[in-house]
């Protein structure tokens, strides 16, 4: 018996021994891979969180950060290209300790998951994100919803892994794009932003994500990592500093209480009587027509003349007519045809008042009282 003991002892140090020199000769890249998960911004453009993959190399003593969310300003045509939608995104990388400070010092959070992976996909990674960095290959054409610093990410885990994981949905079913982006922009207190961005955004917004959709935003991938059953691929996750008080502010002055407000005046200045406030009254219908016309062309332009395909099929040009540009020059014309254009755009502005609800579009609510607004004052220039 004394003689069996000694023996099960030396077995079991043999086996723990082979299983480590097994493990280690599975893996001598000497490499960690880890995705990061940047919570959100108080600015509008930062508002929905960042992703960026890490990769510390203990051979050559390196620590770097990988980042598929660069553009450059001095791009030539800039501003053009961004509207248009052709504006090139690139790779590009950068040391840890610097990408760290630059959001621990706008006080935005960090979440570090460490990817459990085999050494031959921790190098094939590395080596994919060394081949994006080559100048022929970095610079892709960017797209918010579907092809953005977050999917490239997600694409290029899925690929490197074996077998490739299954990830599943972390969002409600039937949650749509637009739905996704509203949790973020009013908790972030941004009223104004979600306004532009619902004029801006079309029908396509409002369709429903499948579960790889879901994951163009960061938040998102951590989770749907997370929560990956058929194979391990988070090996341990952390949060790699402490966040300071949450200091972002609420937006009072809504754009609902703003149009109401704007509403109001209207009705006091036209009921008031005063012969004083006509003059007024027709500047400030000159000039409500005349920027209704001017956005509802921007919003053509947006459609037809961008690659952005989330606005495409806009139906806020249903009371945004670009018509009202030119007719907002004859405002207090009395000729017939005037008449008929405004009482056209009453009644055609009743009818989506009571189609709201029930268009292929979700509308934003704050323009219920510029809608009535225009519809109140095309009906009086019709009566004209």
């Amino acid at each position: 018996m004394k003689k069996i003991i000694p023996k099960i002892f030396l077995l079991l140090f043999i086996l723990t021994g082979a299983c480590y020199l097994n493990s280690k000769a599975q893996d001598s890249s000497r490499l960690r891979i880890s995705l990061l998960t940047c919570t959100p911004g108080e600015e509008l453009y930062s508002i929905f969180g960042h992703s960026a993959i890490r990769v510390i190399d203990s051979n050559s003593v390196t620590d770097i950060v990988y980042n598929y969310g660069t553009f450059n300003f001095d791009d030539e045509g800039f501003y053009l290209k961004f509207i248009r939608g052709k504006l090139m995104y690139y790779i590009s990388a950068a040391y840890f300790s610097d990408f760290k400070s630059e959001y621990q010092s706008s006080n935005r959070g960090m979440t570090e998951q460490v990817l459990k992976l085999s050494g031959e996909e921790k190098i094939n990674i590395r080596h994919a994100l060394h081949e994006n960095l080559e100048e022929e290959n970095k610079y892709y054409q960017y797209d918010f919803f579907l092809d953005n610093c977050t999917t490239r990410l997600r694409d290029l885990i899925i690929k490197s892994k074996t077998p490739q994981p299954i990830l599943p949905p972390v969002m409600p079913v039937n949650t749509t794009f637009r739905e996704a982006i509203h949790a973020y922009l009013d908790k972030g207190g941004q009223p104004w932003s979600k306004l532009g961005i619902d004029i801006l955004l079309g029908a396509p917004t409002d369709g429903i994500m499948t579960t790889a959709q879901q994951q163009f935003l960061p938040d998102n991938l951590m989770k749907a990592l997370d929560s990956v059953t058929n194979v391990p691929i988070v090996e341990r996750g952390s949060n790699l500093y402490t966040l300071l008080t949450d200091t972002n502010k609420r937006n009072i002055f809504t754009p609902f209480i703003f149009f109401s407000l704007l509403l109001v005046l209207y009705l006091v200045l036209v009921f008031a009587g005063n012969r004083k406030y006509s003059t007024l009254i027709s500047s400030l219908d000159g000039l409500l027509f005349f920027s209704t016309g001017l956005l509802g062309i921007i919003l053509i332009f947006m459609w037809f003349g961008t690659d952005h395909s989330m606005t495409k099929n806009n139906y806020n040009l249903l009371w945004a007519l670009p018509s009202h540009f030119i007719c907002s020059f004859f405002i207090n014309s009395r000729k017939s045809w005037a008449r008929k254009y405004f009482l056209f755009t009453a009644i055609s502005l009743v009818l989506v008042l009571i189609a709201w609800f029930f268009l292929p579009q979700q509308m934003n609510n704050a323009l219920i009282p510029f809608v009535l607004l225009l519809l109140y004052r095309s009906a009086s220039h019709s009566l004209k």
